[in-house]
């Protein structure tokens, strides 16, 4: 089997170790977050008894679980990148940045509506800072300028 060539000959930076954590702390929350609805519909105790829709709206027990659903799928994406993240995979900095710039956008709107999760909102703060700096881009090949010094 051919051995993969390194794309990072040094020590990671402690930005990368940091996102890493920011990742984990990320999918600990939101995996709350599946058992959450569950939880206040008793949809764990109980089941599911009864219809998850009633024409073309959703009962309270369909919403508890498309919001539970919905989130479970945050988790499994997260495991992914998470991943794609640790090997250095160039894909895994751009699904990121981009993951965490919509989760910024949403935890802003909902402080502003009175409904915040600051967590989230701090972890996304410094998951963005982080990725931002010129040694975590140059790792991941975003930035190619080697010569450029670190601002």
């Amino acid at each position: 089997m051919r051995e993969r060539k390194k794309v990072w000959q040094g020590k990671r930076p402690v930005a990368v170790t940091i996102v890493a954590w920011g990742i984990v702390l990320l999918f600990l929350v939101r995996l709350y977050q599946v058992y959450l609805p569950l939880l206040q519909a008793d949809l764990l105790e109980d089941g599911i008894h009864g219809p998850l829709t009633r024409g073309m709206r959703l009962t309270p027990t369909g919403a508890a679980v498309l919001i539970s659903a919905a989130y479970l799928i945050q988790v499994l994406v997260g495991i992914v990148v998470l991943i794609g993240f640790l090997r250095l995979q160039r894909w895994a900095w751009v699904v990121l940045m981009a993951w965490t710039a919509v989760s910024l956008s949403i935890t802003l709107i909902n402080y502003f509506y009175s409904n915040p999760n600051y967590i989230v909102m701090a972890s996304d703060v410094i998951i963005a800072f982080a990725l931002s700096q010129s040694d975590v881009q140059r790792i991941f090949r975003i930035r190619t300028d080697a010569d450029e010094p670190a601002r």
